[in-house]
Formats: structure tokens, C-alpha cells, sequence
């Protein structure tokens, strides 16, 4: 039952350095010695690598980029964060901090960085002090040390009367007998009865993305655990509630794909996630469920957990696999697939958390019954998650299809304090928003479409009258702005171009919609095209109060 590091195992016979390039990079960030284009460069050339090699990646993601001290501050200025303050709360942090954002203060020691969601939506507004949470309206008395830093829990329940990802199951009651009894192709057989997809955005179908893998040994399969859609913080609940089901279901793909090695990234946003994957698989490799030989059966299967950097983009399942590879975390073109060609040119498999969290339950309880949920063409559960502005925020399990409306008002309750809804964004920044009157449309892929929306990861960000609308539009322009990997034209400069029209108060003019539409057909990858769509859904939402917008 012996373990190896399967990851440097992987780059090494890939002929690559078996270090992991970004693990060195983010050690030597947390040092401090100059910026990064003094350290970043120093670390590659100890790799063997190019200077380059190591200035790429090191001025690229935020948690390297970003000044470093002694005390190191992450504030949040995602969407649910910025609808609980209407983005007070970053001034106020750097006034109880004494020091700008993005920037340090080196004889203070203290550092501030604006990151875009730190999965306290449900609390906001938020930030990481260290590792240590602080979060709601007294944020800045809590960084001054007048007050207890505040930590809670994520409120989740379910909603549809049998949970399938919330189930109060006992952990590893599927895998054991699995490897034992049952063969590759009967694990697929179920998934693809069951119908599900992928629940990180793309919808794909799942047995189908396994298929296409070949069934090699030489498969790689990566968990996803990137989850940066501002509003969502359903794998943060998974990977920190339900850790052993997220790493059974890996298990079990593991095992349909044909794969001996999968690879569990985790954003550094959530340093609690974090450490709770990586003890939850060292217990299953004591008790068993990993390793050489499990279970006296011939299955061999080794896990290793790593951390992001810090950006958006990086969650797409190419440039995940870039970062991972100690790159830029930049889209790259397909063909080929990452199932033909993917991790250190492996056959490789992408699924996030929420995915691989409802596999055990279907291979448990067969793929038809869970076909037999949710809507005849989407078909299952899926967790969604409400924002601080909602009276009863937090994660629920619901089955596709439900009324956007009973989701918003059955059981979120309505909006906090008596405050009247003016738009609710679906699916991240790139999903879209409803107004309060177009809240009647299914939670599903096609019923969100219809609307010019999107699923996404599901979270659902509740702004009242308190945001005016051309202040949100402005935010949704910084944060495309922001977190564009900038690896083709149309989406480098137009987000910027967008944030300064959308800054300047002058109205749209003559360039934006031609502007939206090159975003929209030459961005290399869907952040791109999805921003223009996003935007005039926000125009839709608001009806007359952005009616120019909406070209």
C-alpha cells in the first residue's frame, strides 16, 4: 500500500522538473525579496529552467504578483461582497490597515490584497487575515482588533427531499466493494444512464468526457476545485463538510476512466478546503481506500492535492491544466481535447467538485433514479448558493428545474431588512441577471438561456436599490478587466476598453456595441465571449434604467 507522489511522478516521465514550478514561485512570494521579477526568474533558473519559465507565471497570478508581509490581508471585492457594502468595505480595510490595496506596507509589515471571492457569500463582506476570517459590517473593527473575528459556518440544506451531494451518508460505503466486485465499464454504464453533467459551468456530459479518455492507464483525472464564480461556495462546503465523498467520487472516475493518477486542486482562497482534502486523503491511504493493491483487488490509485494561485480564468480546464503545468493559467486552443491530450500530455479528465460529489450516490443507488430528477432534459440536483443580501442565505440542494422565483422567495426569504430586489445575478459574473420581475424562468441550463442568462456554479447574488445600476455595471466591467488572462486581443483590451467606458458616464456611444460584438465572436475562450452577454443582461434586468446600455 505504498505511496508515491503522483504528480512529480507524472511530470517526471514527462521529462519536466519534479518540483512543481508555482509550489516554488508561491514560497518564494511569501519571502518577500524584491518583486517578482527579481525571485521569479531566480526560482526557474534553479529548476533548470528559463528565466522566463519562472517571470511568466510569477507576474501573472495575483497570489504571486500581489505584495507580500508579514501580516498579509485578502479582502474581497467580489459581487456578493460588493452588494452587502456597495464596496465601502475595501476603503474601510485599508483605513483600519493604514495601507493602500494591493500594496504594502513594509514597516508596518502589513499587506493588502483585493482577491474576487473568498466563498463567504453568504457573510459578506469578507476577508482572509492570514487564515484567519473575518467577515459582515463590523469587518474593520475586526481588523483593528475591537472585535472577535467573526467565522460562520455555512448554512446548507436540502430542498428536495432525498439529497444526493447533501446526503447524511457515512463516508468510502461505495469504493470498497467496487474495486472488488465490479468492472470499469459498469461504473460508466451507470453514469451515463444517469444523465449527469458537469457542474462547473460547461454542462457536459459526463460519461461521455470519461469516455473519451480511451480507458488508458496513462489517464490523468483533475478535480477542479477552483471554484471562482463570485456567488458560489458550494465546493467550499463540499471539500470542507463532505471531503471524503468529493475524494470517493474522484475514486470512482478514477476507476471508470481506467486512471492511476489523479491530481485535487484547491484555490488558495480557501485555506480551510485545503487542508481538510489533504488530511482527508491521507486517512485513505491509512485506512486502505488509496494505494497500491486496494482492497486485495488490482486497482492501484494515488491522489495528490495542490493549491492554485489565485485567478479566475485559471478554473478553465486548459488553463488549469496550463497552471498546473507550471505555466500561465491562459486558455489554450482545441483541438486537441485534454482527454486526447492534457496534463504533460496525458489523456486527462476535468470534472469539479460537485460533479464528482454525486457519483457515489448514482453508482450506489443506479443512474435511472437519478435520471428520474430533475427536468426530462437536464436531469438531477444541484446545489445553489444566496448571497448575504437574501434573509436566509446559504447552500441549498434543489432539483433542476425549480422556479428561479420559489428559490429566491420560499427559500431565501425574500430579501433581508424588507429591501426591494432590483436584479439577481445567476451564475457568476459571466452567468447574467434577472430583474425582480423575471424571476418565473426554471433553474436549468435551458431555461436560464431563454433569459440571456447561464447556470454557471449556480450562486444566486441578490442586489437591492442600494447599487445603482451604472455602479454595477462598472464592477462587472473591473472584474472582467481584472481577471482577463490577457492571451488574446479582443478580451485584453476590450474588457479595459469596456471599464473605461463604462467609467467615463458619458453612456455607451458608437464603440461599445461594436466593441461587444468582437469580445463576443474573436475572444479565444468562453470569459471573453460570455462578458458582452453578460452585460447586456444586466441592461435587460434594469429595464428603462439602462435601456442605452443594451446594444
Amino acid at each position: 500500500m505504498g505511496r508515491t507522489n503522483a504528480f512529480r511522478l507524472l511530470a517526471e516521465r514527462r521529462g519536466r522538473p519534479g518540483t512543481r514550478l508555482l509550489e516554488s514561485l508561491s514560497e518564494a512570494a511569501v519571502l518577500g525579496r524584491g518583486g517578482p521579477e527579481v525571485w521569479g526568474p531566480e526560482v526557474a533558473r534553479r529548476l533548470g529552467l528559463p528565466s522566463a519559465a519562472g517571470l511568466g507565471p510569477a507576474t501573472f497570478y495575483a497570489d504571486l504578483a500581489a505584495p507580500h508581509s508579514a501580516r498579509h490581508v485578502r479582502v474581497c471585492d467580489a459581487a456578493a461582497c460588493f452588494a452587502a457594502s456597495g464596496g465601502r468595505h475595501v476603503s474601510e480595510a485599508e483605513t483600519a490597515l493604514g495601507v493602500a490595496a494591493d500594496s504594502a506596507d513594509s514597516q508596518a509589515g502589513v499587506s493588502l490584497q483585493i482577491v474576487r471571492c473568498l466563498g463567504y457569500c453568504y457573510a459578506g463582506p469578507a476577508c482572509l487575515d492570514g487564515e484567519t476570517a473575518c467577515t459582515g459590517p463590523a469587518l474593520a473593527d475586526q481588523l483593528r482588533g475591537l472585535a472577535r473575528p467573526s467565522d460562520p459556518e455555512i448554512p446548507a440544506a436540502d430542498a428536495t427531499g432525498d439529497p444526493v451531494v447533501l446526503a447524511d451518508d457515512p463516508p468510502w460505503r461505495t469504493w470498497p466493494e467496487v474495486v472488488v466486485r465490479r468492472e470499469r465499464r459498469e461504473i460508466l454504464s451507470e453514469v451515463a444512464a444517469s444523465g449527469l453533467r458537469g457542474r462547473g459551468g460547461a454542462g457536459f456530459l459526463v460519461a461521455a468526457k470519461w469516455a473519451a479518455a480511451g480507458g488508458s492507464p496513462e489517464t490523468v483525472v483533475v478535480v477542479n476545485g477552483d471554484e471562482g464564480d463570485p456567488g458560489s461556495y458550494a465546493d467550499r462546503l463540499l471539500m470542507e463538510t463532505y471531503p471524503a465523498r468529493v475524494i470517493e467520487g474522484l475514486a470512482l472516475a478514477c476507476f471508470a476512466c481506467g486512471a492511476r493518477r489523479a491530481v485535487v486542486l484547491v484555490r488558495s482562497e480557501y485555506p480551510r478546503a485545503l487542508a481538510r482534502m489533504r488530511e482527508t486523503i491521507e486517512q485513505a491511504y491509512a485506512d486502505g481506500h488509496l494505494g497500491r493493491m486496494i482492497h486485495g483487488s488490482d486497482v492501484d490509485l494515488d491522489i495528490d492535492v495542490v493549491a492554485g494561485a489565485g485567478s479566475y480564468v485559471a478554473g478553465e480546464e486548459t488553463a488549469l491544466i496550463a497552471g498546473l503545468e507550471g505555466e500561465r493559467g491562459c486558455a489554450r486552443p482545441r483541438p486537441p481535447y485534454p482527454t486526447q491530450r492534457g496534463l504533460w500530455d496525458a489523456p486527462t479528465v476535468v470534472n469539479n467538485v460537485e460533479t464528482l460529489a454525486a457519483v457515489p450516490w448514482i453508482v450506489r443507488s443506479g443512474g435511472d433514479a437519478y435520471a428520474r430528477r430533475g427536468t426530462a432534459d437536464e436531469a438531477g440536483t444541484k446545489l445553489v448558493c444566496l448571497s448575504e443580501r437574501f434573509d436566509r442565505p446559504g447552500c441549498y440542494e434543489v432539483e433542476l428545474g425549480t422556479p428561479v422565483r420559489h428559490i429566491v422567495m420560499e427559500l431565501g426569504g425574500g430579501l433581508r431588512d424588507g429591501a426591494r430586489l432590483s436584479v439577481v445575478q445567476v451564475g457568476g459574473p459571466l452567468g447574467g441577471f434577472l430583474g425582480a420581475d423575471q424571476l418565473e424562468v426554471p433553474l436549468s441550463e435551458a431555461g436560464l438561456a431563454g433569459c440571456g442568462a447561464a447556470l454557471g456554479h449556480a450562486g444566486l447574488v441578490a442586489f437591492d436599490q442600494r447599487v445603482e445600476p451604472e455602479q454595477l455595471l462598472r464592477h462587472l466591467w473591473e472584474f472582467a478587466a481584472a481577471e482577463s488572462c490577457g492571451a488574446c486581443s479582443p478580451c485584453r483590451v476590450g474588457s479595459r476598453r469596456g471599464l473605461e467606458i463604462a467609467s467615463a458616464g458619458a453612456g455607451p456611444g458608437e464603440e461599445y456595441p461594436r466593441l461587444l460584438r468582437v469580445m463576443d465572436a474573436a475572444s479565444l475562450c468562453a470569459f471573453g465571449r460570455r462578458v458582452p452577454a453578460a452585460v447586456r443582461s444586466l441592461a435587460r434586468a434594469y429595464g428603462d434604467r439602462m435601456a442605452r446600455w443594451e446594444r
